[in-house]
């Protein structure tokens, strides 16, 4: 005859073996079925031959930084010699003439040859002496430090508050015009007529 304690002990055997085996059942088919990651080069799209996060750009000028990019991620296309950015911050280094200016925007493509940059997507300029810019796209022009739209603009400048479709700055005077549609108002002034 088999003793109760002999057939408890056997039951927990069993019971222990059992789980043991279960477990491993479920970490080796887990293991086996995880998807492995994708070749980089299936990642990026067909044109993009690198993609880069925290990329950095700069224009120097006679040993200079005149001013620096720094974009989240960058997708370089050789072929049409051109990064296409996200999350940009661009800084203009302040001069004997002028003060800084920080321009920021979702998105953009940086030009390699002309060192243009198109900057789309809520871009907001703001310069040293506190004068701010947003509109929905500028286009900087390098050879002429310009920037440059054609949509509508909102400025303001202490109590000045200024909106037009279309725009200019020059970037070492820090002059803006305004190309149409020009609508100014002073805080605190009173209407007269």
């Amino acid at each position: 005859m088999v003793s109760p304690g002999n057939i408890r002990l056997a039951l927990a055997i069993l019971v222990v073996t059992a789980i043991i085996g279960i477990v491993a059942a479920i970490t080796l088919k887990g293991s086996h079925q995880a998807a492995l990651p994708e070749p980089v080069s299936r990642q990026l799209p067909q044109n993009i031959d690198m993609a880069i996060h925290s990329a950095r750009f700069y224009e120097v000028r006679e040993g200079t930084a005149v001013w620096e990019l720094v974009a989240k991620q960058a997708e370089y296309d050789k072929n049409g010699d051109v990064a296409n950015l996200s999350d940009i911050r661009m800084e203009f280094a302040r001069t004997a003439t002028a003060g800084a200016i920080t321009v920021t925007a979702a998105h953009g493509t940086y030009f390699n040859k002309s060192r243009n940059v198109a900057l789309r997507g809520k871009v907001h300029v703001v310069t040293e002496t506190g004068v701010i810019f947003d509109t929905e796209t500028v286009d900087y022009v390098a050879a002429r430090s310009l920037f440059r739209t054609s949509d509508k603009v909102a400025f303001r400048q202490q109590r000045l508050t200024l909106t037009a479709r279309g725009m200019e700055l020059d970037v070492k005077s820090q002059k803006a015009r305004f190309l149409k549609d020009v609508d100014a108002g002073v805080a605190g002034s009173k209407s007269h007529r």
